[in-house]
């Protein structure tokens, strides 16, 4: 008879993994981006688990849309005070702070459930090619 194999929280092995999102487009590298955070990429998946690897990702301001998405799609923040919505396009939030559109992209590829927060911790974004995790990447 064989026994069933659960994964558990001892068998969790992270890896860390370098993205370079300069000229890719935005929806494909965060397609790509959120299976890797949830360790869907592993054998040993299991939804209640958080698995997933760390990802870094480097020139976050050089992603590309397809289309009119620059000036046509919106973002939304509130400060729940009556009056006080605010949007802005995704060009002015480029400008503004260039990598948070990939942040927002792949927050929401997530499952809005209690791992979200810690899954999106291990999410590192640069806007340049620099960052301080070559020593954790050199290993994989």
């Amino acid at each position: 008879m064989t026994k069933t194999y659960t994964t558990k929280a001892r068998d969790i092995d992270r890896q860390w993994h370098l993205i370079d999102v300069d000229e890719q487009i935005l929806g494909r590298v965060a397609a790509k981006i959120a299976p890797l955070l949830m360790g869907k990429n592993k054998p040993n998946y299991a939804p209640y688990l958080d698995l997933g690897d760390h990802v870094v990702v480097v020139n976050a301001e050089g992603f590309r849309v397809t289309g009119r998405k620059e000036t046509q799609k919106m973002y939304y923040r509130a400060s729940q005070m009556l009056g006080h919505l605010k949007e802005e396009t995704l060009g002015e939030l480029r400008e503004r702070r260039p990598g948070e559109a990939l942040r927002l992209a792949v927050r929401g590829m997530l499952p809005a459930n209690r791992l979200r927060d810690s899954r999106m911790e291990r999410f590192h974004i640069y806007t340049g090619s620099e960052h301080p995790h070559q020593g954790q990447l050199s290993d994989s």
